[in-house]
């Protein structure tokens, strides 16, 4: 049953993807899974399907650690990585509909006590070009790596940090004319971070809680690495290493990337809660919760501003057009371009894979980094949307 709202946002009646009797929504897919836990090397894999807001597929396969058999559940929190940075932006989109920020909105407006330290063109950085990767600015490169180190001696919460990494960052020269070109940038979605600090009074980190994890019902999100000091209580972070052996990572300071990095992308949660937040994309913001953003903005932060050449590291945006904390990519199993996003800190992996036309979105997650376990998700991602619109 449905029921129109004012601002024609779908309210739907038991919009969680739990039954009232605790029973899941849907059909499973882990046969269709554990082939990929073999040809992947993927210690677990988590993958579901929503259809016009409504769980179809979901399934979890494999193991928290590789080597060791404690089988993951479909509860079990998974490392969001860059996938978060769509949030970011949709706070972002709050703060402009709240009239505390637009998307033209400067550093130097924003921080004008820092316009005197600015390097020449950076007081013109715009949100839009830092959440879209076209601000000029210097991206992941070995003085952001010192900085991130350089912070622990900050005193104060994350956001005073950020301030900090933020007020040594303007200094620092364009390396680019900003809109002119496209290079994925962490330092320019933790200075949007600190901008959307500054205007709201709160640190990032409250408000992805307040205004992203609690309207939209996702209980198993959380800020850094999946597991807890001392469990394996969540699938743990995996690398592959130089001799091919794969190690684990417990949860501690080299499980995750820097904290300060949140807007960026330092999240955790389910499968099923990462679905629901893939759906409402899908749906173009029409569904519940209905007090987010506007659909029309929902629409601006999916608009593609700048077109990607040569960019495919795994867990960032291959070839394409990149809009904000979005991409659309073009593949050979799906007739039009798609809204995509990966995510990696290098030990996991996720990929958000949505068509908008048809109203489906594909959620994918791994415990592992690496090209093989890309590659692995990408097949998976080819297999359950190829099943989802074979009625069409």
């Amino acid at each position: 049953m449905r029921i129109m709202s004012p601002g024609a946002c779908v309210l739907i009646l038991g919009m969680s993807l739990i039954l009232p009797s605790g029973m899941l929504q849907g059909q499973t897919i882990n046969h269709k899974l554990e082939p990929y836990l073999k040809s992947g090397n993927l210690p677990a894999v988590a993958a579901a399907v929503v259809e016009r807001g409504v769980l179809t597929e979901y399934g979890v396969v494999g193991t928290r650690k590789m080597g060791a058999d404690i089988p993951v559940t479909i509860h079990d929190k998974f490392h969001l990585g860059s996938d978060g940075k769509a949030m970011t932006a949709t706070i972002a989109g709050m703060m402009i509909e709240e009239g505390k920020l637009k998307w033209d909105s400067t550093l130097g407006d924003v921080f004008p006590e820092l316009k005197k330290t600015m390097a020449p063109g950076v007081e013109k950085v715009t949100l839009e070009q830092l959440l879209s990767h076209t601000s000029g600015m210097r991206a992941d490169d070995e003085n952001l790596m010192k900085l991130l180190k350089d912070s622990f001696d900050v005193d104060g919460d994350l956001n005073d940090q950020r301030y900090w990494l933020l007020k040594e960052s303007v200094k620092l020269p364009l390396v680019a004319e900003p809109s002119k070109a496209w290079a994925y940038n962490n330092r320019g979605y933790t200075i949007a971070g600190a901008m959307i600090e500054r205007v709201s009074g709160k640190a990032w980190d409250e408000l992805i809680v307040e205004r992203i994890f609690e309207p939209f019902e996702l209980t198993t999100a959380g800020l850094g690495t999946q597991s807890t000091l001392g469990k394996i209580d969540a699938p743990l972070g995996h690398v592959v290493q130089k001799d091919g052996k794969v190690k684990s990572y417990m949860a501690g300071p080299n499980a995750d990337n820097s904290l300060i990095l949140g807007p960026a992308g330092t999240l955790h949660l389910s499968i099923l809660d990462l679905a629901t937040w893939a759906g409402w994309n899908a749906g173009n913001g029409t569904r519940a919760p209905c007090n987010i953003v506007k659909p029309e903005m929902v629409e601006k932060i999916h608009t593609p501003v700048f077109t990607i050449k040569g960019e495919n590291r795994p867990g960032t945006p291959p070839e394409g057009k990149y809009a904000h904390g979005w991409g659309w990519v073009t593949v050979d199993w799906a007739p039009y371009p798609l809204l995509y996003h990966g995510g990696s800190n290098g030990k996991n992996l996720a990929q958000i894979w949505i068509d908008k036309k048809k109203d489906i979105a594909i959620v994918i997650m791994t415990n592992i980094g690496g090209q093989q376990a890309d590659d692995a998700l990408r097949g998976i991602a080819k297999e359950l949307y190829q099943d989802a619109t074979a009625g069409y």
